[in-house]
């Protein structure tokens, strides 16, 4: 299925049209949809966590770099990765989301650009969602970086997501990944293409991949995450980002009925 043929109404074939053999229906638009944006990346995300958090992925990699970096997290407050990737990564993506406001600020004020207004809205609100709802899941579950482990140097054990925790052990804020969300939130530029220029979703999709990926390698080089911290991270922005295009659909086709279009080559 093209990503621009993708719909949520479809026209109700006739009597005569309905195969006899029920097996043999298409599955509707929505259905292919959502199997791929979001079963498909639920159940790789899912299997990638039994193998990280179940069967000791995440402290074999952590393990690596630790060992790599001589028994110690010698890139923790190194200057690529504690100044460059985190604060001036940081920076450029909020710099990044203040330049799309701006944007969709124009939109909704111009009507030469009021196609762009609910693409616009859209990116804003899913960047900002995104990050924020990272942030608000590692308020509410407790578990630690790797560099507050014994294994690691650190005084605390190690302690599973939904293992018992000590009553008197700190609170640990570090699951999902917060800085690599500056990074994957930027995931939903796969979804602004598809309402903009669906060819372009791949090159959206690469952005937000590369700028969470950098980030959050960055972080597990300073022993501030594990891998699975990150994927989690990722799944949480990819999934805040289709509920939000899902939910803004119906709006934008009915902005659309009403507003001239995008130009041709715009949507090409």
């Amino acid at each position: 299925m093209a990503a621009n043929q993708f719909a949520f109404e479809s026209p109700m074939p006739s009597a005569s049209a309905v195969p006899v053999a029920l097996s043999h229906v298409a599955p509707s638009p929505v259905a292919q949809f959502l199997r791929g944006h979001l079963w498909l990346p639920l159940l790789a995300t899912l299997a990638a966590s039994a193998l990280l958090m179940g069967f000791g992925g995440d402290q074999w990699l952590a393990d690596q770099f630790y060992r790599l970096e001589g028994h110690h997290w010698a890139l923790q407050n190194a200057w690529v990765t504690s100044h460059l990737v985190h604060k001036v990564g940081k920076w450029t993506s909020t710099a990044a989301a203040l330049a799309a406001i701006v944007l969709c600020t124009h939109a909704w004020r111009s009507e030469r650009a009021a196609a762009w207004r609910w693409p616009l809205l859209y990116l804003v609100l899913a960047v900002a969602l995104g990050t924020g709802v990272v942030s608000l899941l590692k308020s509410v579950t407790n578990m630690d970086c790797p560099w507050d482990l014994a294994r690691y140097g650190g005084a605390r054990e190690y302690i599973g997501l939904f293992a018992s925790r000590p009553h008197d052990m700190p609170r640990g804020i570090c699951f999902p990944a917060g800085h690599s969300s500056a990074g994957y939130a930027w995931i939903s530029l796969y979804f602004f293409a598809l309402m903009v220029r669906p060819a372009w979703r791949w090159r959206g999709l690469a952005v937000g991949l590369v700028a969470g990926g950098v980030f959050g390698l960055s972080q597990q080089l300073r022993g501030a995450h594990f891998l699975s911290h990150d994927l989690w991270t990722l799944a949480t922005c990819w999934l805040v980002s289709l509920l939000l295009y899902l939910a803004v659909q119906p709006l934008l086709k009915r902005s659309r009925s009403t507003q001239p279009a995008l130009p041709q080559g715009e949507r090409a």
